[in-house]
């Protein structure tokens, strides 16, 4: 993609990219544009993000204070009293890993995109959200075509999307799974995008929609009271912040987990030479896991703990970025995590399956008291130079989100890359003393008794980094090959 003056939203779809271009072409902000790929977003990456998941937004530059917009899901009230139904385990292949996720009533915490969404439109918005989302409900209405990239998510997903008729209605309809070039007709989500849009969030947490959703789960015995999403709100906090190099990280603040990690891991490799060996990158990858133990995690809730932690140590998710005219860069995250399989009939609401999401979990599920805001690996985040944005990034991929980010800013960092070849370059992960690793990498450099799983491709497996670069007065975006990613120039 050629680069841009005017501004370049990268997105985990097509059509996501182009309806935020549009936005900016139309004179809206970065939000206006984030917002309008983020709406589309929810029809085209249907297994991915929807009004039944959860997220953060980072808005910077442009004359705007750094903000974070916490509407990320939270956890339920589980009453304990042998009415709710265990979690359902379901296994996914990435062809070269497998892992398993936790789906069904009891996966199901309390959502946040409809808070978000309208939150950011009443700070930052500069169009009416009814114009923003009227495109997402007619292609809702009109269906979309599932591209390769969609296409491969379901088919890994095929079991947790025959999990209830609901499910299978949409996506296996007459027995058989959607494929590449059929056809997604999601109508009841059409009419909750325009009505979002006119109505705002409350019917979605006090109103009809809030009340459906209760009643269907607690029928099932899933553990959403009308109280969970009565007490929601979206939250404004602000962001960490990491010295990298000659620039400034902002990134997600605690109570999410990603942004800290991510933040340690630049530090420590800070501490080192330009631009870092493999080594250096794994072992601060090492680092960052040893971190996260359940102290950590208990630690994350407690004021001041960002700055002790980093203090005392260094002295299924779609993500949009976006850069406008302005400066101003606006870089979101949305995760449904693979989806519960649970779809609320009437309300177009596909439940998240965060409380099953053994990633948010590690000390166990159901441990998270009502009302926490999960632990999340989402890590939103931009990078300063001089005062002014030069990166905005993201990525999906749960517990590889912040290994994907970390090597993409040391790409455009360290190395000077292109934002497309810092995106597409291949990627390790370290996790649990093994290192993943597609093909293209040198690994002769790490100790030979490192457990090592070759990829044979670029997998979907190492995230799904989504980035925009402003370099010498133009704007430049990668959208990720590992997951359909696309940037377009408004």
């Amino acid at each position: 993609m050629s680069p841009s003056e005017r501004g370049v939203v990268a997105a985990g779809h097509p059509l996501s990219a182009e309806a935020g271009a549009r936005v900016l072409r139309e004179g809206g902000n970065a939000v206006d544009a984030a917002l309008g790929a983020m709406l589309t977003s929810l029809v085209a990456e249907a297994l991915l993000t929807g009004l039944g998941a959860g997220g953060y937004m980072l808005v910077a530059g442009g004359g705007i204070e750094p903000t974070l917009l916490d509407f990320f899901v939270q956890a339920p009230t589980r009453t304990g009293d042998g009415s709710e139904v265990e979690l359902e385990a379901v296994e996914v292949s990435f062809g070269d890993a497998e892992q398993v996720f936790y789906v069904g009533p009891a996966s199901c915490g309390v959502y946040g995109v409809p808070a978000g969404v309208c939150e950011a439109s009443r700070r930052w918005g500069t169009m009416p959200l009814e114009m923003l989302a009227a495109p997402a409900a007619l292609l809702a209405r009109d269906g979309v075509a599932l591209n390769a990239s969609q296409a491969y998510v379901a088919e890994i997903l095929v079991d947790l999307l025959a999990c209830t008729p609901e499910c299978a209605a949409l996506w296996a309809p007459g027995g058989r799974p959607l494929r590449e070039g059929d056809v997604l007709r999601t109508p009841e989500l059409g009419e909750a995008l325009m009505r979002l849009a006119r109505e705002g969030a409350e019917p979605f947490y006090t109103g009809e929609i809030a009340g459906a959703v209760c009643d269907w789960l607690g029928a099932r015995g899933g553990s959403l009271r009308p109280g969970d999403l009565a007490d929601y709100r979206a939250i404004e906090r602000t962001p960490v912040e990491i010295v990298y190099r000659d620039r400034l990280i902002l990134t997600n603040p605690p109570p999410s987990a990603g942004g800290t990690l991510l933040a340690y891991a630049l530090g420590l490799l800070d501490r080192g030479p330009t631009p870092p060996s493999l080594g250096a990158v794994v072992a601060a990858m090492a680092a960052a896991q040893s971190e996260r133990t359940p102290e950590f995690v208990d630690g994350l809730e407690q004021d001041g703990f960002l700055a002790r932690f980093l203090g005392s140590r260094l002295g299924s998710t779609t993500h949009i970025s976006v850069i406008d005219s302005r400066g101003c860069a606006c870089s979101v995250t949305c995760t449904n995590g693979e989806g519960s399989g649970v779809v609320v009939p009437g309300t177009g609401i596909h439940l998240n399956n965060v409380m099953g999401e053994l990633d948010l979990n590690p000390r166990g599920f159901h441990q998270h008291p009502a009302g926490r805001r999960m632990p999340s690996m989402m890590a939103p985040s931009v990078v300063m130079r001089d005062g002014q944005v030069e990166l905005v990034l993201g990525s999906a991929g749960s517990n590889r989100i912040r290994s994907a980010l970390l090597q993409t800013i040391v790409g455009v960092v360290d190395r000077g890359l292109p934002v497309r070849e810092a995106v597409q370059a291949p990627r390790v992960h370290f996790e649990d003393d093994v290192v993943f690793a597609e093909p293209g990498i040198d690994l002769g450099e790490l100790e030979c008794d490192t457990q090592l799983v070759r990829f044979g491709a670029i997998n979907l497996f190492f995230g799904g980094v989504q980035a925009v670069l402003r370099r010498d007065g133009q704007i430049s975006g990668a959208g990720d090959p590992r997951r359909g990613g696309v940037a377009v120039s408004a």
